[in-house]
């Protein structure tokens, strides 16, 4: 069984493409398959969204990206693990290649990725400097990671001292264990927070961070563009939460 797992937290905008895409994928694969919703102290219809497209919905109050993600993985009944975070779209050929990769001996992995829609011009030179950087040191982005359920749990999965940065750490944990791959596969992430966060805020949080150095990794204070008040764009609506239940596999 694969379990797709997705931590959430005020996602209701962006949550119910992103199942769908997940179930379009699925079944394409004609594989069996869950998706657990990993619902974080959510104060608006993410639950709901969740549910009413027949995903089984964990609820916490971790406000912590390592830990949710930990939870759901403990949650599911997979063998292979693929954590998406709710703002990224997968596609069939993506999760075939997930599969393909684990089936075929590798421990865990990741992807290309891209951002939706327009990005200012600093941030496509940041967006390119971290897919180089992810690239050298074969590290997966957090929005699509994948895992068997063996090397997740004998590296003991992500680390829940960490606010962010914890995908690199999970990385490099599996990369000791065993094969880990880059799929040439893309998926598809939200660009929202480099179009409603400007450059010079995000300058000013890597100048401290860079001070802090790992102790501001560990400080959810420090980290205001995972941890800050959720920013919508202006296109956004309000989300349509009343669909039919999807059947699960």
């Amino acid at each position: 069984m694969i379990s797709f797992v997705v931590p959430a937290h005020n996602e209701e905008h962006l949550l119910g493409a992103t199942l769908d895409a997940i179930y379009a994928s699925a079944h394409d694969l004609n594989s069996p398959f869950e998706v657990v919703v990993v619902d974080d102290a959510s104060t608006d219809a993410t639950a709901a969204i969740a549910a009413g497209r027949g995903a089984t919905v964990l609820t916490v109050s971790l406000r912590q990206i390592a830990a949710v993600r930990n939870a759901g993985a403990f949650a599911s009944r997979g063998e292979f693990l693929i954590f998406v975070d709710a703002d990224t779209l997968v596609n069939t050929a993506v999760v075939r290649a997930a599969v393909a990769a684990m089936n075929a001996g590798a421990v865990g992995g990741g992807a290309n990725i891209m951002w939706d829609g327009r990005l200012p011009v600093w941030a496509h030179a940041l967006a390119s400097i971290t897919l180089w950087t992810m690239w050298l040191g074969n590290w997966a982005a957090g929005c699509f990671v994948f895992c068997t359920r063996e090397s997740f749990e004998q590296t003991g999965g992500f680390d829940p001292h960490l606010y962010a940065t914890e995908e690199i750490g999970f990385s490099r944990a599996l990369n000791r264990r065993g094969r880990f791959v880059l799929l040439r596969e893309t998926v598809t992430t939200s660009g929202r927070k480099l179009r409603t966060h400007g450059a010079g805020e995000l300058l000013r949080m890597a100048a401290a961070l860079s001070v802090r150095g790992l102790a501001g990794l560990r400080d959810r204070r420090s980290l205001p563009l995972w941890y800050g008040e959720r920013r919508h764009e202006e296109h956004e609506t309000e989300p349509e939460n009343t669909k039919k239940s999807k059947s699960r596999r």
